[in-house]
């Protein structure tokens, strides 16, 4: 015997279907036939509210452009029997008064399939839509965080160029990589020239032997270099530079790269030469006068320069006790109505207490080994509140000295909040 065959209801199949379906007629008013309970959600529409009407009196459209887009994804279905995808459209629903009213704004991403008999004629047009907000939104906003990271990046390029110094990079081996326009006008040389160790050519052969002895040896035990040579200028004239170098480290500990930066000194030196043949007796005053010119021109054009103009966030702190001597307005940025010039770091910020920051700041001091974070989270006051907020920080602890002692430590970092938030 033929084992029976319950009956199906097809019309309860449909309504049941997981996706957005929505049937309708082949004209060209579209007209509702039915929908599927998953679309009926969504659409935030009843089935009574929709069935028999066109669909634009059914689904009304405020946008030109996307009717348009719907007619014609429709026209290509009667008109060629084929499946038709539509480019994404924006579509808001409209709230019911329970809910609150207004519209929500919503994306789409829909499909029209044709349903043929078997002459191949088209009986019914079937509608498959996805709501593609949340997709759509998160793409939105990482064009735009990727519009602001290439305005960072511009902004820092545009900085380096535009400094009064001579600024370059190399690789992890001392290799050069990269000079700043500032080096290439000063130099006149061409970046084939000054390729590999042919950047050595340009010095004074007096120097260069000297120089590429404690590179070499700055390299192989990576720590803040400082040196003074004379560079050959475009005009063939040789001019004096202090020049310092500095490692940038990994988390692991590797050096990732060198930046440096070269000060013509050409004037301090003449004078310091002046003075001295003026008067021998006072040699060991006059070093000590180039000595303090050389470290407040150096700080000044590091601080007026690069600090105050930098896009990132830096401070000095002094002494054992961490007490801020110096802010620039993007580290003031972060905490707009404190003091914090002139107060210790706990005294300014009193929620990092429990945080391990200070902990950190001692460890630096105490050993003089940099610290690296990458990432690292950070709770701070809000402005006006006690709500505290997370904030993600790359960040280095360096430890700096004065006539050979320990100082106070130089802080730099970036705000990575933004790029962590979207990531996550």
């Amino acid at each position: 015997m033929p084992t029976p065959t319950l009956p199906i209801d097809y019309q309860k199949l449909f309504h049941a279907l997981p996706d957005n379906f929505l049937l309708m007629a082949p004209n060209e008013e579209a007209t509702v036939l039915d929908n599927t309970d998953s679309h009926v959600a969504v659409s935030l529409k009843s089935r009574s509210q929709v069935v028999g009407k066109p669909l634009f009196e059914a689904y009304p459209v405020a946008d030109q452009n996307e009717v348009d887009i719907l007619a014609g994804s429709h026209a290509h279905v009667r008109q060629h029997r084929t499946p038709h995808t539509m480019p994404l459209i924006r579509y808001d629903l409209e709230r019911p008064a329970e809910q609150g009213g207004g519209f929500e704004e919503r994306y789409w991403q829909a499909t029209h399939y044709p349903i043929l008999d078997e002459q191949g004629s088209l009986l019914y047009v079937l509608q498959k839509t996805e709501d593609v907000t949340e997709q759509h939104q998160t793409f939105l906003r990482n064009q735009q965080m990727q519009r602001e990271l290439a305005e960072q990046q511009e902004r820092t390029r545009f900085i380096v160029e535009s400094l009064p110094v001579m600024i370059w990079t190399t690789r992890p081996d001392g290799t050069p990589e990269s000079f700043n326009a500032r080096w290439m006008e000063f130099t006149g040389a061409s970046q084939q020239e000054v390729a590999g160790k042919g950047w050595l050519a340009l010095l004074h052969p007096e120097d260069a032997p000297r120089v590429a002895q404690q590179w070499k040896q700055a390299v192989a035990k990576p720590a803040l270099f400082q040196i003074e040579y004379r560079l050959r200028r475009h005009d063939g004239q040789y001019r004096w530079l202090l020049v310092q170098a500095l490692p940038r480290f990994t988390p692991e500990g590797e050096v990732s790269m060198w930046i440096g930066c070269g000060i013509d000194i050409q004037a301090q030196k003449q004078l310091v030469e002046e003075l001295l043949v003026t008067n021998e007796q006072q040699a060991t005053l006059s070093d000590q006068a180039y000595q303090a010119y050389q470290l407040a021109e150096s700080q000044r054009l590091t601080l007026n320069n690069l600090l105050m103009t930098a896009p990132a966030v830096i401070c000095i702190l002094r002494g054992a006790e961490h007490r801020y001597e110096f802010v620039n307005p993007e580290y003031q940025r972060l905490f707009p109505n404190r003091q914090l010039v002139g107060n210790t770091v706990l005294e300014a910020l009193p929620e990092l207490a429990d945080q391990g920051i200070q902990q950190l700041l001692d460890q630096v001091y105490e050993t003089g080994e940099p610290f690296i974070g990458n990432e690292i989270e950070i709770l701070l006051a809000q402005e006006g509140s006690s709500e505290l907020r997370k904030h993600y920080f790359n960040f280095t602890y360096q430890l700096f000295k004065e006539n050979g002692q320990k100082a106070g430590i130089t802080v730099f970092a970036y705000d990575v909040t933004d790029l962590v938030s979207a990531r996550k």
